[in-house]
């Protein structure tokens, strides 16, 4: 029987891992729940209901399924990897249905999906009517969906780590390569969890000393350090916008949000080596700085300097802010001109650093990808030199390289594919795939129609659904999901 699972998917086990993860959501839920009673709001109810849903839905899929074997393969992991982010968010939107201010199934399901895919596009016109509950659990999807909820799976339930658990962490960590911080995969998934908890507990302390009350330095604290973009105010950051000190400490953060944290760890080891070495690291700030060179032209160029700030901070918290995936907001950007909006759709492309919390295509892929080109183009000329692709100093696995050109081509293709089926929803086209490209890239941005003081919330149903899909497939990098689409992945 063992044999036959190695050969195909081990369903009870899948099945029985994610009543495991159900019941950490239903955990999870207990805060909001909580947050409603101290408030003295009536959504607690929703909450409690979703509470008791979840957790007895865990409970059932994980005590009463047994599975005869628990091993799991590589197909295993993807499957389960994929169900786990359409599950959390199937139980995640239930509140968001059932709540004081109720949201339809599309718009709850897009919410709910864009919260834990870290992608912070919202259907909520008015943010400031939803309870403090309701702002919480919003805060916390992005939050547990920025490391990684199979990541988190994997710290808390060592035995994944002999079940399977690298096929999980491969399907889900972004990037290209995955390295491990430690020789087991729970160990690795514990470090990374908690210095992912450090940085954020450190960010709403910082935030709470500035102008930001308690409840808006947790919310935001989880929306930079998880680069995801939910605000708990109908503004976003403008309410802060004359905070100098709220704008520099976001900045850091999401700028950390967007860093390697396998590479973060090491430097916290003392290891400052690995960081001066890393050209991946290095090309990050190059692009940030380059960027806002650009930014600042535009600006001039347009006459919107108003202060020093319109040429510092705004556009740095802008470029952060976008490469990053973050999509918070400090100002409203399209008046920068149609010159600034180009480069942030290639902000939304570039993305910040694997193994970070962000979207986007990824820096790494990026260098990979020029470092290739400039190579073919030293053999129009040589046509009989050998020349490999380093990164780190390292010569890169040609067929990594070829896997890193399919990834881009598919990401392009899945833009243009997208944009194409939001037109045919009636979506202009502009509109229809800076959205779609918004969403795949999971930074959340509108402009157009979903742009500044508007929402998803005009787009229909349909395009709503084809948006959550292009977030699902943005946030477990193409591959992940696709494969699930492919006859051979269920054959025999």
């Amino acid at each position: 029987m063992k044999r036959a699972y190695n050969h195909f998917i081990n369903f009870p086990m899948v099945v029985r891992i994610i009543g495991w993860l159900l019941l950490i959501e239903a955990a999870f839920l207990i805060f909001p729940t909580v947050t409603c009673l101290l408030y003295g709001e009536s959504d607690w109810k929703p909450f409690a209901l979703t509470v008791g849903v979840t957790a007895g839905a865990g409970a059932l899929m994980a005590t009463q399924v047994r599975p005869k074997s628990h091993h799991t393969g590589k197909r295993d992991g993807y499957l389960l990897t994929a169900l786990v982010w359409v599950v959390f968010s199937i139980f995640g939107l239930i509140p968001f249905m059932l709540c004081s201010d109720p949201l339809t199934l599309s718009d709850a399901f897009f919410e709910a999906m864009s919260g834990f895919t870290t992608t912070g596009a919202s259907v909520l016109n008015d943010v400031g009517r939803m309870s403090h509950g309701v702002h919480l659990w919003r805060a916390m999807t992005q939050w547990i969906g920025g490391m990684g909820i199979i990541l988190f799976t994997l710290a808390v339930i060592p035995m994944l780590n002999h079940s399977g658990g690298m096929q999980m962490f491969n399907a889900e960590v972004t990037g290209i390569t995955h390295d491990k911080i430690s020789p087991r995969i729970s160990q690795t998934a514990k470090r990374l969890w908690l210095m992912y908890i450090c940085f954020t507990v450190v960010l709403i302390l910082l935030l709470s000393a500035g102008p930001m009350g308690w409840f808006d330095s947790v919310c935001h604290a989880f929306g930079a350090i998880s680069t995801g973009g939910y605000s708990s105010n109908s503004a976003g950051i403008m309410t802060w916008h004359d905070s100098v000190y709220t704008k520099v400490v976001l900045i850091v953060f999401m700028f950390l949000g967007g860093v390697n944290f396998g590479l973060m760890y090491k430097v916290l080891k003392g290891n400052y080596k690995a960081l001066r070495d890393n050209d991946v690291f290095k090309t990050y700030v190059v692009v940030i700085l380059g960027m806002l060179l650009l930014f600042d032209f535009a600006i001039i160029r347009n006459g919107q300097v108003q202060s020093w700030q319109s040429i510092t901070l705004d556009p740095l918290f802008q470029i952060v802010s976008t490469i990053t995936s973050t999509g918070f907001t400090v100002t409203n950007f399209e008046k920068w001109g149609p010159f600034v909006l180009a480069l942030t759709f290639i902000l939304m492309f570039f993305g910040a650093c694997a193994g970070s919390t962000t979207g986007g295509a990824k820096i790494d892929r990026i260098l990979y990808l020029f470092k290739n080109a400039h190579n073919e183009l030293y053999r129009c000329i040589y046509p009989n030199s050998v020349r490999s692709v380093k990164i780190n100093e390292r010569v890169v696995n040609p067929e990594l390289v070829s896997k890193v050109i399919a990834f881009l081509c598919i990401y392009m293709l899945l833009m243009v594919f997208g944009g194409v089926a939001l037109t045919a929803c009636g979506v202009p086209i502009i509109d229809a795939f800076f959205s779609a490209f918004s969403c795949l890239s999971n930074t959340g941005l509108g402009a157009g129609v979903t742009g500044f003081g508007s929402s998803y919330d005009v787009l229909p149903d349909v395009a709503k659904w084809i948006l959550s899909l292009l977030m699902l497939i943005g946030r477990l990098e193409l591959f992940t999901v696709l494969v699930l689409f492919t006859p051979a992945f269920w054959r025999r």
